[in-house]
């Protein structure tokens, strides 16, 4: 991946970038068996925008990209649907997304009188919290968290990922990505727990929630949910710290740094401990493919 002086970095020059590095959440990919139904759902039910469309016929699948705001400052979620595949499995692994709102009863009533999503879980305060929170699940079976709180420039809050060992996942997304350790919190009454890891506070950003569920250290895929994107200033440098960190903690690097052939947008991908796939794209590449 690096020659001359570059190979003959010491780990902790390497490991510094990721602490300076300008890393932002960009988007989480999945897959849905009825792409503009998917899309009607989550414009009338959460009140999400469709920021773009694209049908790459040569290659058979279309994908669409909604959320709350523009992708150059907010997060989003990028719909794959593969032509003529109409289910897929979520597996047990994937937990949820969530939409941050001022009124979590309103949101919830919306959704039972106007769409297809279903709410699995009235609106109510957390057991043993103040917290109002609700559950929604889309046509795919795809879980959406409500939760209630003030005014945030990011509603689409959270991405869900079940993890088998919480600590060896919290020292590699903070030393492999960058990323700060917001939150921590046990319920052993319920045999879990959960962090909250992200770049900015929980009501400014997106934040990826770990869930580790007492003594289960593996979980199933399924084949729906595929990715998250990861903004950053250099693709290269991101990529060799990853390496290394997976050197310790486990994870593989499934494509080294370089440009997608016709984008020429510079990516890199790679598996966490757990199998949960990450791409790190070039902020100003990214920018540009949206232009």
């Amino acid at each position: 991946m690096a020659s001359g002086s570059e190979a003959e970095k010491s780990p902790e020059v390497v490991l510094e970038w990721p602490k300076k590095d300008k890393k932002r959440l960009l988007h989480a990919v999945y897959r849905v068996g009825d792409l503009d139904r998917t899309i009607k759902c989550y414009t009338e039910c959460f009140g999400m925008k469709l920021l773009r469309k694209r049908d790459v016929p040569e290659e058979k699948y279309t994908n669409a990209f909604l959320g709350f705001g523009p992708e150059d400052t907010n997060f989003a979620l990028e719909l794959t649907y593969n032509y003529g595949v109409d289910k897929y499995d979520i597996g047990a692994g994937f937990g949820h997304f969530a939409i941050a709102t001022e009124d979590v009863y309103k949101l919830a009533e919306k959704i039972k009188s106007s769409c297809c999503c279903k709410i699995t879980r009235e609106p109510g305060p957390v057991k043993g919290g103040s917290t109002v929170i609700a559950f929604a699940q889309d046509p795919d079976g795809y879980m959406f968290e409500l939760i209630q709180r003030g005014p945030t420039p990011e509603p689409l809050c959270q991405v869900m990922l079940r993890v088998g060992d919480l600590d060896r996942s919290i020292k590699f997304y903070e030393k492999a990505l960058g990323m700060k350790l917001l939150r921590k919190k046990d319920v052993p009454d319920y045999k879990y727990t959960i962090a909250m890891l992200g770049y900015s506070d929980e009501d400014k950003t997106t934040v990826i929630e770990l869930t580790y569920n007492y003594g289960v250290t593996e979980y199933t895929k399924g084949n729906a949910y595929a990715q998250v994107a990861i903004g950053t200033e250099d693709v290269y440098k991101s990529a060799e710290a990853v390496e290394l960190v997976t050197k310790e903690l486990g994870g593989k690097i499934l494509r080294q740094p370089g440009p997608l052939p016709g984008l020429n947008t510079k990516i890199a991908s790679f598996l966490d401990p757990d199998g949960w796939k990450v791409v790190l794209v070039d902020n100003a590449d990214f920018l540009k493919e949206l232009q």
